[in-house]
C-alpha cells in the first residue's frame, strides 16, 4: 500500500493552478484617452482648472467662516437686522476667500506644472518651488521680508502635505 502523504492529490494540483492570478494582456489607451491626457498635462489647463477648483473651496469655506460671524452690538439688533448682516458678512467673507483660493490654486499648480517640464522631475522639489512662489506672490503686499517669509512657509506647508499624502515613494 501507498502512503497517502506521499501521493500527490490530483485535487491540490488543480486547485493551485486556479489561485495563479490570470495574466491579462495589455490594453493600449484609445485616441480619446490620449487626447484627454494631452490637454490635461497642459499647464495652462491644469492651472486654470485649479484656479476655478480653489475659487469654489474658498467660497464655501468664506460662506462657513462668513456664518460664524456676530455683530458687535447683536443685543440691540432685531432678528432681520442680525439676518441682513449676516448675509452680508457671509457675501463678503465669501468672495474674499473665493479670490485668494483662486489665486493660491493657479499660481501653485502653474508653478509646479513648469517646473515639473522644466527640470524633467516629478519629485518634492517641485513642490516645495511651488509653495515658495505662491507663499511669496501672496504675500508680496506686504514687503520682501513679507514675501521670504511666505515663500518659506507655503513651501514647509506644501512638503508636510505632500510627505502627510506621501505622494512619493
Amino acid at each position: 500500500m501507498s502512503d497517502p502523504a506521499t501521493v500527490p492529490n490530483d485535487a491540490d494540483s488543480s486547485s493551485q493552478e486556479a489561485q495563479k492570478p490570470q495574466i491579462e494582456p495589455i490594453r493600449m489607451p484609445t485616441v480619446e484617452e490620449i487626447r484627454g491626457q494631452d490637454i490635461w498635462n497642459n499647464c495652462a489647463v491644469r492651472s486654470v482648472v485649479s484656479g476655478v477648483m480653489g475659487g469654489g473651496l474658498g467660497l464655501f469655506m468664506g460662506m462657513f467662516l462668513g456664518a460664524l460671524d456676530n455683530p458687535i452690538m447683536q443685543e440691540e439688533m432685531t432678528t432681520r437686522q442680525q439676518i441682513v448682516y449676516q448675509a452680508k458678512q457671509m457675501g463678503r467673507r465669501s468672495w474674499s476667500s473665493c479670490k485668494t483660493f483662486a489665486v493660491m490654486g493657479l499660481v501653485f499648480s502653474a508653478a509646479e506644472c513648469t517646473v515639473e517640464k522644466v527640470r524633467a522631475k516629478h519629485d518634492m522639489t517641485n513642490t516645495a518651488v511651488a509653495g515658495c512662489v505662491t507663499g511669496g506672490t501672496l504675500s508680496a503686499r506686504g514687503g520682501p521680508k513679507a514675501a521670504c517669509m511666505g515663500c518659506a512657509g507655503f513651501a514647509t506647508f506644501s512638503v508636510l502635505i505632500e510627505k502627510f499624502l506621501d505622494r512619493y515613494h
